[in-house]
């Protein structure tokens, strides 16, 4: 607590002066009532929570369970989406017979661009509850576009999709697409 310390002067009679007094604040009390403020804010504050996107993934079949059988879903119910290089994105509803440069159609990441294309597939798919984007990063795509998609699938409201690798078929056409020069050609028939 604060004190009062007096120094005493000896001296000869005279003149009475009246003393001064030196004071001494201890600042103990409130450094320690600082430490406990910053304690009990530090305890109640909530601290940011990183932002994570839950991606529900099938569960992993026990080594004595038969495996499922593959899933066969229908190009009237799905669009597949080619993630490519320098932010180009790619989309079919072909079979590996039909799909060609020319439908191999290449659209833009804003909202005019593959949300029209995600909405305009659903409406027109047959059954409209089993709907499915089928994503396809390929090698050279970069993990922006792929969070972008993940983003737009949320949007879309497309609760049905999937990730998987480009096919050869669909690596064929985008290399040709993008002008890729180590592309794996078809090799020639003679």
């Amino acid at each position: 607590m604060a004190e009062v310390q007096v120094q005493e002067k000896g001296g000869k009679g005279g003149k009475v002066r009246s003393k001064k007094q030196n004071t001494r604040v201890d600042m103990t009390p409130m450094v320690d009532l600082g430490f406990l403020l910053i304690t009990f804010f530090m305890f109640t504050t909530t601290f940011s929570k990183p932002n994570v996107m839950d991606l529900g993934l099938p569960a992993k079949p026990k080594e004595d369970q038969p495996k499922p059988p593959p899933t066969e879903i229908k190009l009237s119910n799905s669009i597949s989406l080619l993630l490519g290089k320098d932010n180009k994105i790619f989309w079919h509803q072909q079979d590996p017979t039909s799909l060609t440069d020319q439908n191999l159609n290449e659209t833009t990441y804003d909202r005019e661009g593959i949300r029209k294309i995600i909405e305009k597939a659903k409406a027109g798919a047959v059954d409209k509850t089993k709907f499915t984007v089928i994503i396809k990063p390929t090698d050279d795509a970069v993990y922006k576009n792929f969070v972008d998609i993940l983003d737009e699938m949320a949007i879309t409201k497309s609760e049905q999709y999937g990730v998987t690798d480009v096919k050869p078929w669909e690596k064929a056409i985008y290399d040709r697409k993008v002008g890729n020069n180590g592309a794996a050609a078809t090799p020639a028939t003679k």
